[in-house]
C-alpha cells in the first residue's frame, strides 16, 4: 500500500500515469487490497473476465478509457493497478511478437504487461493528439519487505494465538481462519480439489459487496457514462473521437457495443 501511495503522490506532482502490475498470479485479492487501501484510480483483475482468453487490446482500452475519463475530471494523472493473473488470461494471438518456448507457448515470465499496455495506450492517444505520460512498474518481491499496517499486525497476531490454542487443544491438519471474530479451523481435506489433489484457488468474488464498493470508487468507464448524454459528450470531446467512433471503440468494455475483434 505504502509503495503505491508514494507512486500516486508522484503521479500527481508530475502529471503522469503509473501502470503497476502487482504480484498475485492466480487471484486478484492482493491487487484489490492494495488498490483499495492506496486509493488507486482503478484496479483490474483476472476475475473480471469470464472468458478463457482476453485480447490484450481490451485491457488497453480499459486503461485508455480511464485516462480519458480522468481528463474530463480535469486530472492528467492516475494509478492503474493490474493483477499479475491477467497474464494467464491473455489471448496469445493478440500479443504480437513475444518470446515463446519450444512448444510455442508464450513465456509469461518475460511478458512485461505494464510496458505492453503503456506502448499501446500512449500510441493510441498520441495519434489523436492526446498527450499523456505513462510509467510502467512491476511490484514484485519488494512487497514482501514492506512494513505491515495496523490491521495486518493485529490480524496475524490473532491468527497465531488462535492457531496455538487450536493445537494445544489437540487440533491438527487444519487452516486457522478468523470469521466473525471467532476461530474457524478449516480441515486441509476441505481445501483440496478432489480432481487435482491440489489446494483450490479462492478467487475474488466480483459480485460481492466488498468488490462492488471498491469498483464504485474506481475512475474507469462504466455503463452509466454512455447512458448520460452530457457525460458522454464530455468524454467524446476529451477523446478526440466522434461520438459514434467513441462508442464503437470503448462501449464494448462496459457492454453497450459489440465486442471488438480479437485481433484488433
Amino acid at each position: 500500500m505504502f509503495i503505491v501511495r508514494t507512486l500516486a503522490e508522484d503521479s500527481k506532482t508530475t502529471g503522469r500515469w503509473y501502470v503497476i502490475v502487482s504480484m498475485g498470479r492466480a487471484a486478484g485479492h492482493l491487487a484489490l487490497g492494495i488498490g483499495g487501501a492506496a486509493g488507486a484510480t482503478l484496479t483490474v483483475i483476472g476475475e473480471e473476465f469470464p472468458e478463457r482468453h482476453v485480447p490484450i487490446q481490451r485491457l488497453a482500452d480499459i486503461l485508455e478509457g480511464a485516462i480519458i475519463k480522468r481528463l474530463v475530471h480535469g486530472r492528467d494523472h492516475g494509478v492503474a493497478l493490474l493483477a499479475e493473473g491477467l497474464l494467464v488470461k491473455l489471448d496469445p494471438k493478440t500479443l504480437g511478437t513475444v518470446a515463446r518456448d519450444a512448444y510455442g507457448n508464450v513465456r509469461l515470465q518475460e511478458l512485461e504487461l505494464a510496458r505492453l499496455l503503456k506502448t499501446r495506450v500512449t500510441a493510441s492517444l498520441a495519434a489523436r493528439g492526446v498527450e499523456t505520460g505513462i510509467v510502467a512498474k512491476d511490484l514484485g518481491y519488494e512487497l514482501r519487505c514492506a512494513p505491515p499496517g495496523g490491521f495486518d499486525i493485529q490480524y496475524c497476531r490473532s491468527l497465531g494465538y488462535w492457531a496455538t490454542c487450536f493445537l494445544l487443544d489437540g487440533g491438527s491438519e487444519a487452516l486457522a481462519t478468523i470469521q466473525g471474530g471467532r476461530l474457524v479451523p478449516i480441515p486441509f481435506r476441505d481445501l483440496l480439489d478432489p480432481t487435482t489433489g491440489k489446494i483450490r484457488v479462492r478467487y475474488a468474488d466480483i459480485h460481492s459487496e466488498a468488490y462492488r464498493t471498491l469498483h464504485a470508487y474506481m475512475i474507469r468507464l462504466k455503463r452509466e457514462d454512455f447512458e448520460r448524454p452530457e457525460q458522454l459528450k464530455s468524454l467524446v470531446a476529451a477523446s478526440g473521437l466522434s461520438e459514434a467512433d467513441f462508442v464503437a471503440r470503448f462501449g464494448y468494455v462496459v457492454g453497450v457495443a459489440p465486442a471488438r475483434p480479437a485481433s484488433a
